[in-house]
């Protein structure tokens, strides 16, 4: 008898554990991403005049919800974007037309897949649903251009390109505890030449990616800023995106999935549709006036 009840201690115990561990396998995580759109203009060398800084948030916060499985991903926005400034005069129009040009994600949906580190983006653009493949990457064009979730980098064709900016990764031994994760820094360091005021510049930015390897799979919340593992936040001047709790719990294989119903498009072909899309912007802008921050020039 003795036998038969250890024997189902047994069972049932190793069942326990089975099932804790099929529970880790699956969840959610949810992030926090934060902008100063002023600051953010300073770090990358812009000069704002004091109208301009008048009319932005002077801070713009937005929620997403990371749902992973053992093989899959996804990660979208779960709520609308608040800036400080409210939704009344300039500010909050400055706030969506971030997000609409190239913010910290906008109303994108990311899809992961583990095994290659591939990821697919959707998103509507002229009342179409279109979803571009790419994969988990560290941008060569710098922290402030490439601290958004995904998409092209619109830069008006009639006008010099500027150099692009030397990369740097800098590995540190500084670790922090991230929702119960060791997580390891790099520092990603970008060198640019500008010129301000007829005057040539170095520009130096410096971004916090914080990563962990004990959740088994890859991923960034911005995954153009993605060194290695799993990054649970990213902090550069006047932005960042920081992992807030983690929850583990069954994930559907839909959730993590990239719709079908969606048409293809490259990277190439966005690029150009934002840079007529931007073009048409500037021509109805009243006053042609010149907005340089954030790729909108």
């Amino acid at each position: 008898m003795k036998k038969i009840i250890f024997a189902l201690l047994g069972v049932l115990s190793f069942a326990s554990v089975a099932n804790a561990q099929q529970k880790k396998t699956s969840g959610a995580i949810q992030f926090e991403n934060t902008i100063d759109p002023a600051a953010m203009a300073s770090a990358s060398g812009i000069q704002l005049t004091d109208q301009m800084k008048a009319r932005m948030p002077s801070t713009s916060k937005s929620n997403f919800e990371l749902l992973f499985t053992a093989t899959n991903a996804s990660y979208m926005p779960v709520e609308e974007t608040e800036d400080s400034n409210g939704a009344g005069g300039g500010g909050g129009g400055m706030g969506r037309m971030m997000m609409r040009f190239g913010g910290a994600g906008g109303n994108r949906e990311y899809y992961y897949v583990f095994a290659d580190k591939s990821l697919t983006e959707v998103f509507d653009l002229n009342d179409t649903t279109y979803y571009m493949p790419s994969k988990l990457t560290l941008s060569t064009s710098g922290p402030i251009s490439s601290f958004r979730m995904g998409g092209g980098n619109p830069n008006d064709t009639t006008k010099a390109k500027p150099a692009a900016p030397t990369i740097e990764v800098v590995k540190t031994d500084s670790t922090k505890q991230i929702l119960g994760f060791t997580c390891h820094q790099a520092i990603v360091r970008s060198t640019r030449a500008i010129k301000i005021l007829d005057m040539d510049k170095n520009v130096v930015e410096e971004t916090k990616i914080w990563y962990t390897k004990d959740l088994g799979f890859d991923f960034s919340p911005n995954p153009n800023m993605w060194t290695e593992g799993a990054v649970l936040a990213i902090e550069g001047r006047g932005n960042s995106s920081i992992a807030k709790s983690i929850e583990y719990r069954n994930v559907s294989s839909k959730d993590v999935t990239a719709p079908k119903k969606a048409k293809l498009i490259t990277a190439e072909e966005y690029k150009t549709k934002m840079e007529n899309t931007m073009k048409r912007f500037r021509q109805n802008r009243p006053g042609g006036g010149q907005v340089r921050a954030f790729g909108i020039n």
